[in-house]
């Protein structure tokens, strides 16, 4: 048996258990009634040669008016008393409508109200629930799991709604928004300062000393310069000579720099970046260049046949962590919310802050939608059966309004006795 269908069989039985005892207190209440009603007349009876019966009389018989008017009162709240239609009774049934509209006007006013509202909302720690939450690596698993199977289909809605494209568009205008000769100017100054060109400029030499002592590099030059030379220079074979001088003089050349921290053409290559960075921030025709550069970068088909590919290729990874062929992004995803969680946990400020601004969008949603709140309660009461919802409204609070007659039985009866005492004392006087 499910856990509802205890609840159920529980709610039944103390609802029987309750109807059992409004039965009994009913038929209690009946008997002190008929009790009273059978005093009176042995009282009346008896009054004629025991004068002191009288006080019995006086009491019985205005303990059996109260208990009759509470009697009248109780029926007259939830039915007609005796069948008959007498005016202003089985009150919650005439006034079903009106009793759902002042229901759901209270709980809007004294329940849903901002102060309140705000005051219950503050009271909730929703962020260390979040945080609670986040670091149980299951659940973190689980939405990983959870959120891996929508990534797919909202790749696929990107794409056949027209978002990739939209947002390829948008990324593009970004790129060509961008002002390319500051930033490179900025980049390069910060280049400069943190002497990272140097090693730039030592890869440059490492290159151009192996470029030039290459075999083929040396006959490129040697056939240059024998191009250059005079017949006569060629015959007594000076393109060699000067061949080597010139290879031995670049080489030793290189080979200084590289060695020299210090030395001048260092400080030349420092002087020309500077100049250059200069250039790009003060002459236009070098932001010109470079936006050209830009918009051809951008216009090349290879980079929108590279974006396809990328496009592609990501949709194929997720798709396959969203089957299970792989494991790799619910890995990653799990650990990011766990950290997440952990570290929300050890934030009391960032806690403060989620909390603040959980309790302004749920006050906002609930001061926009009390009015509604306010509807629904009131149909509901209105659809109400109210044949079952005066049973069950009498087997809760049957068995208290019961009690409300033998109060009046016997508050009845004081002040029956009490008048007729008084009767008697001013007939004596």
């Amino acid at each position: 048996m499910a856990d509802s269908d205890f609840i159920e069989l529980g709610a039944e039985q103390g609802d029987d258990a309750r109807a059992a005892e409004l039965r009994r207190i009913k038929a209690l209440a009946t008997l002190v009634l008929a009790a009273c009603l059978a005093t009176l007349i042995v009282a009346k009876f008896l009054q004629e040669r025991y004068p002191a019966f009288g006080f019995v009389a006086a009491f019985a018989e205005a303990a059996a008016i109260g208990g009759l008017a509470d009697w009248y009162a109780v029926v007259a709240l939830f039915r007609r008393p005796l069948g008959l239609p007498i005016p202003h009774t089985a009150i919650i049934q005439k006034n079903q409508h009106r009793i759902a509209d002042k229901l759901g006007e209270f709980i809007e006013t004294h329940f849903l109200s901002a102060s309140p509202v705000e005051a219950k909302l503050r009271e909730v720690d929703f962020a260390s629930f979040i945080a609670d939450w986040l670091r149980d690596r299951k659940r973190s698993s689980d939405l990983a799991r959870f959120v891996l199977r929508l990534l797919p289909e909202a790749l696929n809605a990107a794409e056949s709604s027209g978002l990739k494209t939209y947002l390829a568009r948008r990324i593009a205008s970004q790129i060509n928004a961008i002002n390319l000769a500051p930033l490179a100017a900025g980049t390069l100054r910060s280049f400069i300062k943190e002497r990272r060109h140097q090693g730039l400029l030592d890869d440059l030499l490492l290159a151009l000393h192996e470029t030039l002592n290459r075999p083929d590099t040396m006959t490129a030059m040697r056939e240059k310069i024998r191009d250059e030379l005079p017949t006569l220079l060629k015959l007594y074979r000076a393109d060699k000579f000067l061949l080597k001088k010139i290879a031995a003089s670049a080489t030793s050349f290189l080979d200084d720099v590289r060695a020299d921290p210090d030395h001048p053409f260092r400080g030349e290559f420092d002087r020309a970046l500077l100049s250059l960075a200069d250039r790009l921030t003060t002459e236009p025709v070098y932001a010109a260049r470079l936006d050209d550069l830009k918009r051809d970068f951008l216009a090349r088909p290879e980079l929108a046949d590279l974006a396809g590919r990328i496009w592609s290729n990501v949709q194929a990874f997720i798709e396959a962590n969203a089957r299970g062929d792989l494991d790799v992004l619910r890995h990653h995803l799990t650990n990011m919310f766990v950290e997440a969680g952990s570290q929300l946990a050890d934030d009391t400020d960032m806690r403060a802050e989620i909390n603040g601004g959980i309790v302004v969008v749920l006050r906002s949603f609930i001061a926009d939608q009390k009015s509604g709140v306010t509807r629904f309660i009131a149909d509901q009461v209105k659809a109400w059966d109210m044949g079952q919802l005066i049973k069950l409204i009498e087997i809760n609070i049957g068995r208290d309004l019961q009690y409300i007659r033998f109060n009046g039985t016997l508050i009845g009866g004081l002040a029956g006795l009490a008048l007729y005492t008084l009767e008697v004392v001013i007939r004596a006087l």
